[in-house]
C-alpha cells in the first residue's frame, strides 16, 4: 500500500492531454515489438499512445480488421459506436469512423455526440437484434472505445459482436492478427475517409441514453425506490454515466444527486489508487476515498468506472462494500424477488469470487456456474435465460429483466448501483446490513485481492501455471481438495491456477489489461488464516516468476 494511496491527486500526478493526443497521431507502432502489437485482453485492446501501444495506426488497422471480420461473418446491419471520457477515446472514435464510413458500414453514433456507457451500447445491440435469427445479415454489432477503469493515459478499443457482449477469443484473435498484418503492411488494405471530409449524412444517430433509461423500469423496481424515498448519491467518477444518472433521477422522480458531475480527462479530482496511480476503480477503497468520506450524507452512495460497467456500493453503516459481499447479497435478494425468472436458471460467478456465493446458491437450490475471469463466459446463458445472474469479483455484473429475458450481455454498473437502492427500499436494510446476516448464516469471509507489478514475460509464465506447480498436500493447515487450471463450470482454461480447501482457496493469474498479476485469496476461518494462505500462495507465484 502506497503512502499516498487514498489522497487527492496532485499536479505532478496529472497527464499532459496535448502530449497524449499528439503521441496518438505522431508515434507509429512497430509490430515486431511485442508491446506495440494489437493484443486483446479480457476486454479489448488497451494501451497508451505514450508507450506506442495505442495509436492512430492501431485503431485504423483494428477497425478495418473488424470490418473484414463482420463481412466474413455475414454481418451487414448497423454498427453501434460509443466512447467514454478518456482523453484518447475521442481521437480513437474519429479514427474508427474514418474507416467504417470508407467501408460503407452503417455507423450509429450517439445522437448527442456524448459519452456512451458500455451497458448502454450492449443494450442497443440486443434491442436491434431482438427476434432476429443467428444468420440474419441485418444483425448489428458494436465498438466501445474505452479502457474501462484504467489510468487517464490509457486508451481502449473493444468489439461487441451481435450477441451484445465482449467478443470471444475466436473473434478477438482473428481481429488482432489481421490488424497486426495491416500495420506491418503500412496500412495497405485499410480504407479510409478523412474525418473532415465525411458528410454528416454518412453517420446514423442513436439515442443510447434515452433507450437505456426508458428500459430500466423493466428490470429494477423503480417505484419501490421512489416510494421509500431512498436518498441516492451517484458518483460517475468522471465517467460516461454522468448524464445517465442525471436523466434517471429526473425521468423517474428519484431523490438522486450526482455528487460529482465533473468530467476532466486528467481526472484531477480523483484520490490515488493503491499504487499512487489515478485509476477509476469503484471497488478500490483508495480510489473511492472521497466518496466514502461522504457516506453519512446519503442512504446509498454509488460509484462507476469510466465506461460504467463496474459498480461500487457505499453504505452509511459500513462504507465501501467488498464487491464479493455485494454480489452475494444481490444474488440472495434477486432470486427471492424475481418470480418471473426461469425456475432452473443458474447463478454465474467467476472462480475468483467468494465462497459465500457458493453457499447462497446452494441455499437457493440453484446451480452454480463457475467460469474463468471474463464476462464473456456469461453471455450465452444470459441470452437464453439459463443464467439469471452473472458476476465478477472485480465489481461487474448483469442479470435478467423481471420477465426473465435478457437485459445486457455486458457488465452494467449503473444497474447494480440501482439494485442497491431497491434492496434498501424493499427490505429496509442496507446491502451491508444484509451481508452481515449472510455471514451469520454461512460464516465470516476474509477475502483479499492483491495486485503486484509483473513484466509481460512474468505474466506469460504465470498464465501457464500447472496444478503440478503445487506439490504440497495442505494449504494453511487444511487438506487441499482441488488444484485447478480449468474452470469447473465450463472446462475453460483459467489462465493461471486455483488451489482450494474446504474453508479457503487462492488463485493467481496475470491481468489482461495492465502489467500486473493478481493474487486472490479467501478464508472462512478469519484474517489470520487468510494471511497463512496468502504466504503460501506467494511462494508458489515467486517460484513461477523466478525464471521469467
Amino acid at each position: 500500500m502506497s503512502s499516498r494511496a487514498g489522497r487527492p491527486a496532485e499536479a505532478s500526478d496529472l497527464i499532459d492531454i496535448d502530449e497524449l493526443i499528439s503521441a496518438y497521431y505522431d508515434r507509429k507502432p512497430d509490430v515486431a515489438i511485442p508491446e506495440q502489437r494489437v493484443a486483446f485482453g479480457t476486454s479489448g485492446h488497451r494501451g497508451s499512445s505514450l508507450s506506442t501501444s495505442f495509436n492512430e495506426n492501431h485503431i485504423l488497422a483494428t477497425t478495418q480488421a473488424i470490418v473484414d471480420y463482420r463481412a466474413a461473418q455475414g454481418i451487414r446491419g448497423p454498427l453501434f459506436l460509443g466512447r467514454d471520457t478518456h482523453g484518447l477515446s475521442l481521437p480513437a472514435e474519429r479514427s474508427a469512423i474514418e474507416v467504417l464510413v470508407a467501408n460503407g458500414v452503417d455507423v450509429r453514433i450517439d445522437a448527442r455526440d456524448s459519452w456512451v456507457p458500455t451497458p448502454a451500447l450492449s443494450l442497443a445491440i440486443l434491442n436491434h437484434n431482438r427476434g432476429k435469427e443467428l444468420d440474419d445479415p441485418t444483425r448489428g454489432d458494436g465498438i466501445v472505445v474505452t479502457p474501462s477503469h484504467n489510468p487517464p493515459r490509457d486508451g481502449g478499443f473493444k468489439y461487441n459482436p451481435p450477441h451484445g457482449g465482449p467478443a470471444d477469443t475466436d473473434a478477438t484473435s482473428w481481429i488482432a492478427n489481421r490488424a497486426n498484418e495491416l500495420i506491418a503492411a503500412g496500412l495497405e488494405g485499410v480504407q479510409r475517409t478523412r474525418y473532415a471530409d465525411i458528410d454528416g449524412d454518412a453517420l446514423g444517430e442513436y439515442d443510447f441514453r434515452e433507450a437505456y433509461v426508458r428500459d430500466l423500469e423493466g428490470i429494477i423496481d423503480i417505484e419501490a425506490i421512489k416510494r421509500a424515498g431512498v436518498r441516492i448519491g451517484a458518483d460517475p467518477l468522471g465517467g460516461a454515466s454522468v448524464e445517465y444518472w442525471q436523466l434517471i433521477g429526473e425521468h423517474y422522480g428519484l431523490d438522486l444527486t450526482v455528487v460529482n458531475p465533473d468530467v476532466d480527462p486528467t481526472w484531477r479530482f480523483m484520490t490515488l489508487d493503491w499504487d499512487e496511480k489515478i485509476r477509476m476503480d469503484p471497488s478500490s477503497p483508495s480510489a473511492m476515498a472521497a466518496l466514502v468520506a461522504r457516506r453519512e450524507e446519503y442512504d446509498i452512495l454509488t460509484g462507476n468506472d469510466a465506461d460504467a460497467d463496474r459498480h461500487g456500493i457505499v453504505t452509511p453503516d459500513a462504507g465501501l462494500m467488498n464487491p464479493n459481499h455485494y454480489l452475494a447479497v444481490a444474488i440472495d435478494y434477486l432470486f427471492a424477488h424475481r418470480p418471473g425468472w426461469p425456475a432452473d436458471a443458474a447463478v454465474g460467478k467467476t472462480l475468483v469470487s467468494s465462497m459465500i456465493i457458493d453457499k447462497v446458491a446452494a441455499s437457493l437450490g440453484r446451480t452454480l456456474l463457475e467460469v474463468p475471469v471474463g464476462f464473456k463466459w456469461f453471455v450465452p446463458g444470459l441470452l437464453d435465460g439459463s443464467v439469471a445472474f452473472g458476476g465478477e469479483e472485480s465489481a461487474g455484473a448483469s442479470f435478467l429483466r423481471t420477465d426473465g429475458t435478457v437485459w445486457t450481455t455486458d457488465k452494467d454498473g449503473i444497474l447494480l448501483a440501482l439494485l442497491a437502492a431497491e434492496i434498501l427500499a424493499v427490505t429496509g436494510k442496507t446491502p451491508s446490513q444484509r451481508y452481515a446476516e449472510l455471514e451469520d448464516t454461512y460464516g465470516s469471509s476474509a477475502y483479499q485481492r492483491v495486485d503486484a507489478p509483473a513484466t509481460p514475460a512474468q505474466k506469460a509464465a504465470l498464465a501457464k501455471l500447472s496444478p503440478d506447480a503445487v506439490t504440497a498436500t495442505e494449504l494453511a493447515g487444511e487438506l487441499i481438495t482441488a488444484k485447478l487450471s480449468h474452470a469447473p463450470g465450463n472446462g475453460a482454461a483459467i489462465g493461471g491456477l486455483k488451489v482450494q480447501t474446504e474453508d479457503a482457496w487462492f488463485a493467481a493469474r496475470p491481468s489482461g489489461t495492465e502489467d500486473v498479476y493478481k493474487l486472490y485469496a479467501e478464508s472462512l476461518r478469519g484474517e489470520g488464516h487468510l494471511r497463512e494462505v496468502q504466504e503460501q500462495a506467494r511462494a508458489v507465484v515467486a517460484e513461477a516468476l523466478g525464471g521469467a
